[in-house]
């Protein structure tokens, strides 16, 4: 009877001695493999280029801004206006506990101006938190304190683009621009940030909320923007409407009465897409590997052909059908297990060979942090592995079965 040892002895002769084949068939599984975890790679980067753009803007942030109702509530018809104020913002902070910082905001188109330049530009009120709540990176300077806000300190933190437009590449910080006639101190300049379109992200103009009063009225708000803990921001979007509901008087699923925009809930549906995406690439690698699969039976099955007299005298001399079973089914394996050592070796040199797949730089300014990256990880390593094991036992055992099927009379009349 042969041993294990002869088996694999077997199955390794009989490879060398069709190395042509035997390497052709090893390039055929080692490009399916490569497919499949450059297609799932893939799949992570664009969940990966997804989670950077929110990042860039706060995962775990929402908005919270008035509407008009929509719904008769009590004594109140639909289409009633609904105005915040700061009591709005300290109500929130006492019912919703989640909430970790929040800030109102307040927003007004203004002239601006510096030496003989003058532009119209967005200028929002905020408290000091803004700079955590909506990850607002300073490029240079700093941004404003408590301490401004307490002072009510005419000081600004302009965005990238507002300082080129104004200051053509000079130093902006500490110098003194104009709005709407008002002098104000530039502190600090944000780094650029993700900008689609005509969208005017880089050109807004941030001063504290106590000096916005010096240019409009503050006692109503345009809205709030508050970060919180944990991944309940459903529960937290219920407390929030819950709440505004109660002092308003209008129905908590009135959706138009408060509009209420989550990032989180925003990256959570991206997040389905993308699972969608994995799966579907991991199916088309699946499919690929599969022809390389195909590949594999064909040749198997025509080598069983080639030495079905080698059979009979195997079996003659006392090997059973698990023998021979085994004997196949270990070429099978061997192949497929070397090509796919290869393809994961080359699916790594291609995904560094390849950096950077453009995605959303190519819709946004400095959305660089948006785009692709294949990224191999180990997860995706095991997975391809096991639809690599899964394909090579299938085409391996269909050979396999048929070899050790055969008739040894009649395969060693076999001319």
């Amino acid at each position: 009877m042969l041993v294990m040892r002869d088996v694999l002895q077997e199955a390794k002769v009989s490879l060398l001695h069709n190395r042509r084949r035997t390497m052709l068939t090893m390039f055929g599984m080692a490009w399916g493999i490569a497919t499949v975890v450059l297609l799932l790679a893939y799949g992570n980067g664009f969940g990966q280029a997804i989670q950077n753009i929110f990042s860039s803007f706060g995962v775990c942030v929402m908005g919270v801004f008035p509407g008009r109702t929509s719904m008769q509530a009590g004594g109140n018809k639909a289409g009633s206006q609904i105005r915040f104020t700061l009591d709005d913002v300290d109500r929130l902070t006492t019912n919703v506990p989640l909430i970790t910082h929040i800030t109102p905001e307040v927003n007004k188109q203004a002239t601006v101006s510096y030496e003989n330049r003058t532009l119209s530009l967005l200028v929002q009120g905020n408290y000091p938190s803004a700079q955590r709540i909506k990850v607002m990176e300073i490029a240079e300077g700093r941004f404003f304190n408590a301490e401004d806000m307490i002072q009510k300190a005419r000081v600004v933190v302009i965005g990238a683009e507002a300082k080129d437009k104004l200051f053509s590449g000079k130093y902006a910080v500490g110098e003194r621009i104009r709005i709407d006639g008002m002098s104000f101190e530039v502190i600090g300049v944000q780094k650029p940030r993700m900008q689609e379109g005509d969208n005017d992200i880089n050109r807004l103009l941030t001063i504290p909320f106590t000096t916005m009063s010096d240019l409009c009225d503050t006692h109503y708000i345009d809205g709030m923007w508050l970060d919180y803990e944990g991944d309940q921001y459903e529960e937290i979007e219920r407390s929030i409407r819950n709440t505004l509901a109660s002092h308003f008087n209008f129905k908590p699923e009135d959706r138009r009465a408060v509009f209420v925009f989550s990032s989180m809930k925003q990256l959570a549906q991206f997040n389905i897409i993308t699972m969608g995406l994995k799966i579907l690439l991991a199916f088309i690698g699946t499919l690929t590997l599969g022809i390389g699969g195909v590949g594999l039976m064909n040749i198997m099955l025509v080598s069983v052909s080639q030495r079905t007299r080698e059979i009979g005298l195997e079996k003659a001399v006392g090997a059973t059908r698990t023998d021979i079973l085994w004997q196949f089914l270990a070429e099978a394996l061997a192949i497929t297990f070397a090509g796919g050592l290869i393809g994961i070796v080359l699916a790594y040199g291609v995904s560094f060979s390849v950096g950077t797949i453009t995605l959303y730089s190519a819709l946004a300014k400095h959305g660089e942090a948006g785009d692709i990256r294949l990224l191999i990880s180990l997860s995706s390593v095991v997975i391809a592995t096991l639809i690599l094991t899964a394909v090579g036992l299938i085409s391996g055992m269909v050979p396999a079965i048929r070899a050790s099927r055969l008739d040894p009379i009649e395969a060693l009349r076999y001319e």
